[in-house]
Parts: structure tokens; sequence; C-alpha cells
């Protein structure tokens, strides 16, 4: 369950100066279903691949991220899955609650953004760059994690709006404040956990 501290709205994309478009283009894939061998039929270009993943020092909940959707469809973004586990003994409560599983999170260029799985976003289909601003409003949530268990959320890969390209290719840094507290606790101390991923 979500507490919810204070809000005030931000945008995505459009004049917001948090994100930028990118560059790039997204693969059609080739008449016979595949890009040279390397992609299913029915996927574009580029894939995903996790190249690193750190986590805060001396932290009990720890950071992991696995690929659910390598490759962009016609019908979906690329899509991850962020876990926090809290390896600890005792449970904590975690902080802000969306950004800690990088929804709403841009990369460190301003090229492409994490969104919500279960949401609908404005983007362009197969290409799943963002044709329109994003407003969001920010709740500062917080929620708890037993000891020994986790917290898992889906995100899908969005280009931001405002070139013409697509998903981008290249090398791309994602960091994401987390707090971690007491149980009942408005969180403690906040650190930084980051996700890199190559798009190619």
């Amino acid at each position: 369950m979500y507490s919810t501290r204070r809000r005030y709205l931000r945008g995505i994309g459009g004049g917001s100066a948090l994100l930028v478009g990118g560059a790039g283009c997204l693969g059609r894939g080739s008449p016979n279903g595949d890009d040279n061998g390397t992609r299913p039929s029915g996927t574009g270009g580029p894939g995903i691949t996790v190249v690193s993943v750190d986590g805060t020092d001396d932290s009990p909940v720890v950071p992991s991220v696995e690929i659910v959707r390598e490759a962009a469809t016609e019908s979906s973004p690329p899509r991850l899955r962020t876990t926090l586990e809290n390896t600890g003994d005792e449970p904590v409560t975690v902080g802000e609650g969306r950004a800690v599983h990088l929804e709403y999170v841009t990369d460190d260029s301003g090229a492409l953004v994490f969104l919500p799985s279960d949401g609908e976003f404005p983007a362009e289909p197969g290409c799943w760059r963002l044709t329109d601003g994003v407003a969001v409003t920010e709740e500062y949530r917080t929620f708890e994690i037993d000891a020994g268990a986790s917290s898992r959320r889906s995100v899908d890969l969005y280009a931001t709006p405002g070139e013409d390209a697509c998903l981008p290719v290249g090398e791309y840094r994602f960091e994401t404040p987390i707090s971690i507290g007491e149980p009942g606790s408005e969180t403690g101390p906040s650190d930084r956990w980051g996700l890199t991923i190559l798009l190619e």
C-alpha cells in the first residue's frame, strides 16, 4: 500500500526542460521477418541489452533488472521489469514509490524515458517516440517491503518527442533516487541506484 506525502505537476516532453528528443531510428525489419537473422519475426530494432545495474552501498534493498521484451513490435515498446529485494532482516519503507522502479525516469541525455507498462501514452506505434508531452502528477509515495520480500514493476521504453528519429541506438545511463527508512517512517537518507542499457 502506498503512502503519499506531497504532490506537484511536472511535464515529460513537449516544452519541458526535463526531456529532449533523441537521435537514431527504429528499424521496421526486413521483408522476410528478420534483420540479418538477429530479430524474431514481427519485431523491430534496436534490441535492449542490460549493461550494468548498480545499487546503493550498505543498503538492504538490492535492485535488479530483467528484460521482458527485448525489441519493439508494432503493438508494444521494449519492456523491462525492475525488482527491489529487501535482503535485510527487518521490513523497510522505500520512496519515492514510482521513481525507484524507473517510472517516469529519463536517461542522462534526455533521449529516452521509462513509463509504466500499464499506462497509455501518446506515441507512434512501432516507433515508440512520444508524439506529445506527458503531464505527470508526481506524488511522493512510499511503500513497505517485508524482510526477504520484493517489489516488482514493469516499465516500457519510449523515445522523447521533438526529433524525427525513433528509438536511438547507443548506450544510455539512467539513475534514480531511493530512500530507505524504518517501517512507518517517511524514509531515511536518499541515495541513488543506476542502470545502463545498450540499444543496438
